[in-house]
């Protein structure tokens, strides 16, 4: 009704001509888009106000004023492609007009998507049960997703066929796109993968030999895993090597409650015999026979006597993790003598602590396994070879 008006008082002040009417609708269309862009944004400017004040955070997140500006700009958009067929009557005339509307509207739909996508990744991200989760790669298959149906969709207008025929032109060529794209194809079947059967996180330790990564986990995106290693270099590792070939995760055990050691000492053969009675009371002054009585004592081999001290050594040690198995046991014999080997889990999984505690307790087997009358084998130095003086 207000259009027609217009145009009734065009021709009432004898302003017929063609071009002078188009110029004057064309004005009074963009007096209408900016009158509509101020007034979205003077309400959008209130809804700003009410997230910032509200109690929750999610809100916050994803109502961002650069979401709200982004939402802004697509009102006098939608402003102008409502009055166009209004204003003219033949849509030829401004063909090109509304095909920039439509390119514009679709760039502000795509904005606000990708806007709302980011603000979603970034909430989920500092969340402390989310942030973990490889959910990196998904966000940016969903963006590629929404760029590619913005472009199928923008041809069609360019081209006037519909996407269908755009896609089924496609169809024809997906061998090549496929070369072209193996890799993000690759990269987003295998983060799709690494997600949903939980293979590794954000923060993880993880150990890829094939491609020289030790280290922890510090970006999952669609293409790349970044993996710091203990050495401060970072290493790329592409998602699907991670998924095709095979690779270690050390996360269960630092959630386990305890980080395993599995060392041994090599005992020199020839010096495995029957302890003497003048060791054997050395040692029970000592305390180190505890639970095992004096008849049964002298018929024990030193070694064996070793094995049940180490055993309630490691059951009754504070920085032992007496609740996982721990045992003590012989290996088959070596050129380099008889392995004895301690199998235990540390209470931490803190590197520096558990190499600490693996070292103190390894220190104390040194210097004990002489009160026991054996000997540690060494390969002879040069010095092993002089006559004593």
């Amino acid at each position: 009704m207000v259009i027609e008006n217009i145009k009734k008082l065009l021709v009432d002040m004898g302003a017929g001509s063609t071009l002078l009417t188009t110029v004057t609708l064309l004005v009074f269309i963009a007096i209408c888009a900016v009158a509509a862009y101020h007034i979205t944004k003077f309400l959008l400017g209130i809804v700003e106000k009410i997230v910032v004040r509200s109690a929750t955070e999610w809100d916050d997140d994803l109502l961002t004023p650069k979401m709200l500006r982004a939402v802004s700009l697509l009102a006098p958009a939608l402003v102008v492609a409502w009055l166009l067929p209004q204003c003219f009557e033949t849509a030829k005339s401004v063909r090109v007009l509304h095909l920039l509307t439509s390119f514009y509207i679709m760039w502000t739909v795509v904005m606000i998507i990708l806007i709302f996508l980011g603000n979603l990744y970034e909430a989920l991200a500092r969340r402390p049960k989310l942030k973990a989760y490889a959910v990196k790669g998904i966000f940016q298959m969903f963006k590629l997703i929404v760029i590619g149906v913005a472009v199928i969709i923008g041809l069609s207008m360019i081209i006037g066929k519909t996407p269908i025929a755009i896609l089924t032109a496609l169809g024809a060529s997906a061998a090549v796109l496929m070369l072209v794209f193996k890799d993000t194809i690759l990269g987003l079947v295998a983060s799709v993968q690494l997600t949903a059967n939980n293979m590794v996180r954000k923060g993880d330790w993880i150990v890829v030999p094939q491609n020289g990564a030790n280290g922890e986990v510090i970006d999952i995106s669609l293409t790349t895993v970044k993996v710091r290693n203990w050495d401060n270099t970072v290493t790329t590792v592409p998602p699907y090597s991670l998924v095709s070939n095979s690779f270690q995760n050390y996360a269960p055990m630092q959630s386990s409650g305890g980080r395993r050691v599995s060392r041994a000492i090599y005992v020199d053969v020839n010096t495995v015999r029957f302890c003497t009675p003048d060791e054997l009371a050395e040692l029970r002054r000592r305390g180190w026979l505890e639970g095992v009585s004096e008849s049964e004592s002298a018929d024990m081999v030193n070694l064996q006597l070793l094995r049940n001290y180490l055993d309630r050594y490691l059951g009754r040690h504070k920085e032992v993790n007496s609740s996982l198995t721990y045992m003590v046991r012989q290996l088959d014999p070596t050129p380099s003598g008889l392995p004895l080997q301690l199998y235990f889990f540390t209470t931490t999984t803190e590197w520096k602590a558990h190499e600490r505690i693996q070292s103190d307790i390894f220190d104390h087997i040194y210097a004990i396994v002489r009160y026991f009358g054996l000997s540690i084998f060494q390969t002879p130095a040069g010095r092993d070879l002089l006559p004593r003086s």
